[in-house]
């Protein structure tokens, strides 16, 4: 919503002020078309030259995810650590026998069926099940493990921040591909230099519209939208460090609710439960059906 609304305002502001200062719009209407030609199919162009076809798709979904914002809500948290709760408990108080049905096959679990959100990202359930059956094979050393789950959580966050560094070269090189469009118009302004001064004068105006676009598409709009989907990224990066917390807290022996606090501390405190909520929302969790 906010973003809709400083796109407005960004668009209101910036031709508000041109016009109430005594500015034409004709003269930018006419070279629209061919100055987003040059400007824009070029940034897409380097675009797509740059970047791979995963990060080409992330990218496009990416740009409606910097308007809905970020995915895990505050329910989506407490479910996290409900589940965490549910395995970590079964593994202290039942063994590992009675867990491994769970992590073998989640899609067919009693416990992480009930968790159907969570279930739809496959990083986030591969984590969870990868790491306990880590600990399954007596891999209980909380170092080893925790040094393991850094590196899986580095490499998936620094391929979902491909997106956003895409988006922030493209808004780089947007600058320099309006001044490219205005050195065309001005190359052809010099093509026409017997024509009269009203003529020379439309034609030169023409040409300093593409370095306006260049420069007003780049921090106006694209460097915004990816500044925004960077935020996004680094936010929903902290649902799987809850993982890691929670895990690495369970093997330094930690009772399972305690390890469920350590891992609500790294919430964003925007969606961050209180300590009471979460208890509430624990008390109604199963352990094993």
């Amino acid at each position: 919503m906010f973003q809709i609304i400083g796109i407005v305002m960004l668009f209101g502001m910036v031709f508000g002020s041109y016009l109430l200062h005594g500015g034409k719009m004709d003269v930018i209407m006419y070279t629209l078309p061919y100055e987003m030609m040059a400007i824009l199919g070029a940034a897409v162009a380097a675009f797509l030259i740059s970047n791979s076809l995963p990060n080409i798709k992330g990218t496009l979904g990416g740009l409606g995810k910097a308007f809905a914002g970020p995915k895990w809500k505050k329910t989506d948290y407490k479910d996290l650590l409900s589940l965490l709760f549910a395995l970590t408990k079964t593994m202290k108080s039942k063994g590992v026998i009675a867990l491994e049905s769970h992590i073998e096959k989640p899609a067919e679990s009693t416990i992480f069926q009930k968790y159907p959100r969570i279930m739809k990202d496959h990083f986030a359930i591969d984590f969870i099940c990868d790491t306990l059956r880590m600990m399954t094979m007596n891999l209980e050393d909380p170092h080893q493990v925790e040094d393991a789950m850094e590196k899986q959580l580095e490499k998936h966050h620094h391929e979902a921040a491909g997106p956003p560094h895409a988006l922030q070269a493209m808004a780089d090189a947007l600058p320099a591909l309006g001044i490219v469009a205005a050195v065309l118009g001005v190359i052809k302004t010099m093509g026409s230099i017997t024509e009269p001064p009203e003529v020379l004068g439309g034609m030169i105006g023409g040409a300093l519209v593409g370095t306006f676009l260049g420069v007003f598409m780049a921090y106006g709009l694209i460097g915004p939208l990816a500044a925004r989907l960077q935020a996004i990224v680094d936010e929903e990066a902290a649902f799987y460090k809850i993982i890691q917390s929670v895990l690495i807290a369970h093997l330094h022996g930690n009772a399972a609710q305690i390890s469920v606090e350590i891992g609500r501390g790294d919430i964003p405190s925007t969606a961050q439960p209180s300590f009471a909520e979460m208890e509430e929302h624990l008390s109604a969790t199963p352990v094993d059906a």
